[in-house]
């Protein structure tokens, strides 16, 4: 049977409209939202800062913080480490347990991209000279891993360049710990920061999914230079949303 001019037509045009429909269906359907991950690996002491007795006391604290497309601090979360003893060429591994018990793992920390905004990957290794006191210290920071809040004060806005230091210590009292960093540090020493920005642009182009983030910290005190050779990951998953069953 010959189909009609007008039929032909009708077909044709219907036709041409479905593959027009299916391709901006295709064009607005979202990808899946992407969650950064941030997981300290290893740590190595090359030189110590406390030469005299021969060990420093370590701990690490570390955060993720999302902004979104308005360049808005929207959420934080944050991880600890330590306090733990290191001698001269000792190498750590981060995500280790020891037999003993002693050691615990420095626990990853996760944080969803926002559309069209970054995240801030933050990490702080300090010597302390309180050991007590450091410890408390800690036991807080852990007690609040991982948990998600909204960052306040110095994270409002984004006009001011900040160190990864200000990032850990405002997303702690963010997250209620009410613990500055910054006024610890008459008494602690910072040995080195490290900071990486992920924005979902770059990660989307690049179609990135692991970084591997090498820091080296050196300085002197007195007499005495140290130099610590750390590492991290900051691995992106995504993260399909599924309905809510009835």
């Amino acid at each position: 049977m010959k189909i009609g001019f007008d039929t032909r037509s009708r077909f044709l045009i219907t036709f041409f409209r479905s593959i027009a429909l299916s391709l901006i269906v295709c064009s607005c359907t979202r990808q899946p939202a992407l969650t950064a991950e941030l997981t300290p690996r290893s740590l190595k002491a090359i030189n110590l800062e406390e030469t005299l007795s021969r060990r420093d006391e370590l701990m690490m604290a570390y955060s993720l913080t999302s902004y979104d497309a308005n360049n808005k601090a929207v959420a934080v979360v944050n991880g600890g480490w330590g306090v733990e003893s290191v001698q001269k060429d000792q190498q750590l591994d981060l995500q280790a347990t020891s037999p003993q018990g002693d050691h615990n793992p420095a626990k990853p920390v996760s944080l969803s991209l926002p559309r069209n905004g970054r995240i801030v990957a933050s990490l702080v290794l300090i010597e302390v000279d309180d050991y007590n006191q450091a410890r408390q210290t800690m036991a807080k920071i852990q007690k609040i891993h991982n948990l998600i809040a909204v960052p306040a004060g110095l994270l409002l806005t984004a006009t001011e360049v900040l160190t990864p230091l200000k990032y850990v210590s405002a997303g702690l009292v963010a997250s209620g710990v009410g613990l500055q960093l910054l006024d610890k540090l008459d008494d602690d020493d910072l040995l080195g920061q490290s900071s990486v920005e992920l924005r979902e642009a770059d990660i989307r182009q690049k179609n990135l999914r692991f970084i591997r983030v090498p820091a080296i910290f050196t300085g002197q005190k007195l007499k005495d230079s140290f130099e610590y050779r750390l590492e991290y990951d900051i691995s992106l998953k995504s993260v399909k949303i599924r309905p809510v069953r009835q």
